[in-house]
């Protein structure tokens, strides 16, 4: 019985109940791209919306886990339930996350408030794969009140987060690179509040003084500024003033009603992506393997075709044959 699949209704109430048995589960399916992960998402969406979703990026080495673990620390004190989203690079050869949740975060693994897992990129471009964000659906569906996820620290891709999260949170250590090297990075642009962490080490003071000039010259700032606070987060010093001003761009973000504009967005963009990524496993599924498909890639192979002219050619065949039905 311990290992009988569980139905679409059995996963939908385990999830809105809160069982990490159902949370597991669906989430593999996701991983998987199980077909029946559509119709059980759909039954889930009205009780998503409620989590604030803090995202936490920086570059590798810079304590980004020991972070995330302080910051749950922090929550949990203050009657807060948490999920975790730890996104891994994905092994080559299983396409899972190297790194298993059995070796991070094990302080609170015991914690029932407290939900971790730990997801492969999949080679995805931005270090967060698509099914990041229909796992995170699912957490905030189990009424998990923040979710925080943590993205691989690849650099410049990692601005992909700031899709997904409410607060962006991006860590820094002394020694990590000149000011100029940051802003290449790019990821510096999107943060809603930045972390100098590790400053007891030498050079901390003059990383936070960095950052702060790059803010100045932001013309296109808006109402937030964000702060940023230094942390050891080894020791879980500065962790209480971090979770403060997480609260407080909480309270901004509603109260400026630059939240209700980002949950449009977010729903365009989803709807889209959603649309968009079915469209194309339709068509695949449809071309892939047939002769004429085969023939239309090597006739491009050998330059009788340029692939603009295909691909037109395909979708407006693949259209057309809905219209006939």
């Amino acid at each position: 019985m311990r290992n009988r699949p569980l139905s679409t209704e059995e996963l939908v109430e385990g999830v809105l109940a809160g069982k990490r048995r159902a949370l597991a589960r669906l989430i593999t399916m996701i991983e998987s791209d199980d077909p029946a992960v559509p119709e059980i998402l759909g039954a889930l969406y009205k009780a998503t919306g409620r989590a604030h979703i803090i995202g936490i990026t920086g570059p590798p080495g810079s304590g980004k886990s020991t972070l995330v673990t302080r910051i749950t620390g922090e929550l949990r004190k203050r009657g807060r339930t948490v999920g975790i989203i730890c996104v891994d690079p994905s092994s080559p050869f299983t396409g899972g996350a190297l790194l298993g949740d059995r070796i991070r975060m094990q302080e609170h693994s015991l914690d029932d408030d407290v939900y971790m897992r730990s997801m492969g990129t999949r080679g995805h471009l931005g270090g967060l794969s698509r099914s990041t964000s229909d796992a995170v659906r699912v957490i905030d569906a189990s009424g998990k009140e923040f979710i925080i996820v943590e993205t691989v620290g690849a650099g410049q891709s990692e601005v992909e987060v700031v899709e997904i999260a409410h607060t962006v949170i991006v860590v820094d250590v002394p020694g990590a690179g000149d000011d100029i090297q940051a802003i290449k990075a790019g990821i510096m642009e999107i943060a809603d509040i930045f972390v100098v962490n590790k400053r007891d080490l030498p050079g901390a003071e003059k990383k936070a003084t960095e950052i702060g000039a790059m803010l100045d010259l932001d013309q296109k700032m808006g109402d937030w500024r964000p702060p940023i606070v230094m942390t050891d987060a080894r020791h879980g010093e500065g962790i209480p003033e971090l979770v403060d001003r997480i609260e407080e761009h909480m309270r901004y973000l509603r109260e400026s009603g630059v939240l209700e504009q980002r949950k449009i967005k977010r729903s365009k963009d989803e709807l889209e992506d959603i649309m968009k990524f079915r469209l194309t496993r339709e068509l695949l599924a449809k071309l892939q393997g047939s002769p004429e498909y085969e023939r239309a890639i090597s006739r491009i192979a050998q330059r009788d075709e340029d692939p603009y002219t295909v691909a037109q050619r395909l979708i407006a065949e693949f259209l057309a044959s809905y219209d006939k039905k």
